[in-house]
């Protein structure tokens, strides 16, 4: 009688094509020394018995974890799901993430690592320790911090960067910044805009300065000054509403204004209504980021989309690629973010 299929054990799949656990675990893992006929005869047991391999079956063979673990900074991760402001970068790396990993068998686990701890390095032996990962995805700010890049080297284990260009091991992710914030820019000049400011995130992060180098290259190729129009964030609300007060302290003022997250933006509008100012009648306002709230405020906020989950896919893709022993690129690959256009944005008043 036909087993359920939730009982249904690598035990009993070696029991009913007559081979060993190990021989069912290397046909699982595809491993090139199983004779074919053999590799049939498995084959043909798992599916008459519905057997569905388990993480623990596919590491009999002592090669592969199966497991792909992503750091993510604690303090900055904690503080937007407290907040519960709509932030969901990590919602969206984990979708990404996990969907490629279900595709290739594996698992991803999220852990959450300061990187400004004094005890970092202990922290993340032992989470490999404890986790064994097959790879390891790094985001901003982790993704340049040289300790925990070189210890990842040090212990060969392969791994992501993303958001970073620092020169070093591991496969290099961008979402484009420099290109989008020139975008957003080229987007405001386009509609007739001279007085485009820009809020810039955290300098702890390598992207922070590529936005502001796609901004400057879009108002310079507008010939027009950037002199007094760049003030800096950290990501956080509070600083967003620092930074939109001395660029909207500025005469002339400025029309147009690009935050480099959705919290910046918001905390923009709220300075802009406070000084009675209409959006976009008087203030135009693109964000980055697109985190489901930006689509609720009025008017809804054009943005810029940044392809979190399709990056996080690819920078699963090439650690496994790399495990199996196929082609990975030597480039930093680029996944393009996108302008996606809504109601914050007007040509100026004359």
């Amino acid at each position: 009688m036909k087993q359920r299929r939730q009982s249904v054990t690598i035990k009993h799949v070696a029991a009913d094509a007559g081979v060993s656990l190990q021989t069912v675990s290397r046909v699982i893992n595809n491993e090139p020394n199983v004779r074919a006929e053999m590799a049939t005869k498995v084959q043909a047991s798992i599916k008459k018995l519905g057997y569905v391999p388990s993480i623990a079956a596919q590491r009999m063979g002592g090669s592969r974890s199966y497991l792909i673990m992503a750091l993510n900074d604690r303090e900055r991760t904690i503080a937007g799901w407290q907040s519960q402001e709509g932030t969901d970068w990590v919602d969206q790396m984990m979708l990404g993430g996990m969907l490629k990993c279900a595709e290739h068998g594996y698992r991803m686990i999220i852990e959450l690592v300061d990187t400004h701890s004094d005890h970092i390095e202990r922290e993340l032996r032992a989470a490999i320790a404890a986790v064994q990962p097959d790879g390891i995805i790094l985001t901003p700010p982790h993704s340049q911090n040289p300790l925990i890049i070189n210890l990842l080297a040090e212990m060969r284990i392969s791994f992501a960067r993303i958001g970073s260009l620092m020169p070093g091991p591991g496969f290099l992710l961008t979402m484009g910044d420099d290109q989008a914030a020139r975008l957003a820019t080229e987007h405001f000049a386009g509609l007739g805009h001279k007085r485009i400011g820009f809020i810039a995130g955290s300098d702890e992060y390598e992207l922070s300065a590529w936005r502001i180098d796609g901004w400057k290259a879009a108002m310079k190729a507008a010939r027009l000054d950037t002199g007094g129009l760049l003030a800096t964030g950290d990501f956080g609300y509070a600083s967003g509403r620092a930074a939109a007060i001395q660029l909207l302290e500025q005469e002339p003022r400025v029309t147009a204004i690009v935050a480099c997250n959705d919290q910046m933006a918001l905390a923009t509008m709220e300075v802009a209504r406070e000084r009675r100012l209409s959006i976009p009648g008087d203030l135009s306002l693109i964000s980055f980021d697109d985190t489901p709230i930006v689509h609720f405020t009025h008017p809804p906020l054009a943005a810029i989309r940044q392809p979190i989950a399709e990056t996080a896919s690819k920078a699963v893709e090439l650690i496994i690629d790399q495990r199996a022993g196929r082609d990975v690129p030597a480039e930093p690959v680029m996944v393009p973010s996108s302008l996606m256009l809504r109601g914050s944005t007007a040509p100026p008043k004359h």
